[in-house]
């Protein structure tokens, strides 16, 4: 996953795509479409390949026609999954709702991190005058090369992961990375404001320490590398554990899992929009409400997450969890 991040975010990090494909520039696309539209055939090339190495090299065993027959009349699809909800593990609903405030926490970053470097660091606007253009689309691929290093980070973070949660605990390691997401979240804010001079001064006070601005806020979208590989890795081993505490189920508890991630993320879509233009502050309001809902995350993963045993975590993680 860190790997696919880095080749990701290194085309949007780069502005030389109409320059190594000039046909893609025409009079009804200017070199910011180019580049975009260069990227994102790049990406359907790899999605071709990894589809065609799947449908080639994945074999799949067909199910014995007597086994089948005796799970005729069982729920399947969606009607599964929640009636699944009926007989989760103990401890699994609290690690869904703990998700569900992670996802709260991280998914306005998601969502807003380039376009915040872009308006709020670099002081543009996508439909702007043809400076401030340029200044977000110079922002723009500043955070593109942030995630990429925050990817390279990711990748680094990912082979600790599995140490600290046998010698730490699962919980105590997501709990933690919550506590780095709120400070992140909230210096995100307050370097935004500071940027947008909204500290006693105003904008062109804020320049005079703009170099600084803009390498704090590279430093944060690599700090976030950090907490990330948490949010990719434990939540899923712990909901693997529980279910193999329970004999079996990894896969429906999974699914459940991940309902649990996109109901956040579909709240925050439709939301972030009107929250902030409650307060016109273009993308900080989000990120403030990011923090209140990591340091709620952080609290209710000390209170509500089961204990796991920091033995069986490698077990886990390395089979089951699979």
């Amino acid at each position: 996953m860190a790997i696919g991040n880095i080749l990701g975010y290194s085309s949007g990090s780069t502005d030389k795509w109409h320059e190594w494909f000039p046909a893609l520039q025409t009079r009804a696309c200017c070199e910011a479409c180019a580049n975009l539209k260069a990227a994102f055939l790049v990406a359907v090339i790899f999605l071709g390949f990894s589809t065609a190495v799947t449908m080639i090299f994945a074999k799949e065993t067909p199910l014995d026609p007597e086994v089948a027959k005796q799970g005729e009349g069982e729920a399947t699809g969606p009607l599964a999954v929640f009636k699944g909800l009926k007989n989760l593990p103990a401890g699994m609903p609290q690690v869904l709702i703990v998700t569900g405030l992670t996802w709260l926490s991280w998914f306005p970053f998601i969502l807003f991190d380039t376009d915040w470097m872009g308006r709020e660091i670099y002081h543009g606007r996508p439909d702007g005058s043809p400076t401030e253009i340029a200044a977000f689309q110079e922002g723009v691929r500043q955070g593109a090369f942030g995630l990429l290093l925050n990817s390279v980070l990711l990748g680094i973070s990912s082979f600790m992961i599995e140490p600290m949660c046998r010698k730490l605990g699962a919980r105590t390691v997501w709990v933690a990375s919550q506590v780095l997401v709120c400070i992140a979240m909230a210096l995100v804010a307050i370097l935004g404001a500071w940027s947008l001079g909204d500290f006693g001064g105003n904008v062109q006070d804020a320049a005079a320490t703009e170099k600084g601005l803009k390498i704090s806020a590279l430093i944060l979208f690599v700090f976030l590398g950090l907490p990330f590989a948490v949010l990719c890795s434990v939540p899923f081993a712990v909901t693997a554990q529980l279910a193999a505490s329970k004999g079996g189920g990894q896969g429906l508890c999974t699914g459940i899992l991940n309902i649990s991630i996109v109901t956040p993320q579909m709240i925050v879509a439709i939301g972030a929009g009107p929250w902030d233009e409650l307060f016109g502050k273009g993308n900080i309001p989000a990120f403030a409400l990011a923090s209140v809902f990591a340091f709620a995350s952080a609290v209710a993963g000390t209170i509500m997450l089961p204990k796991m045993s920091k033995s069986s975590f490698r077990s886990v993680s390395m089979g089951g969890g699979h």
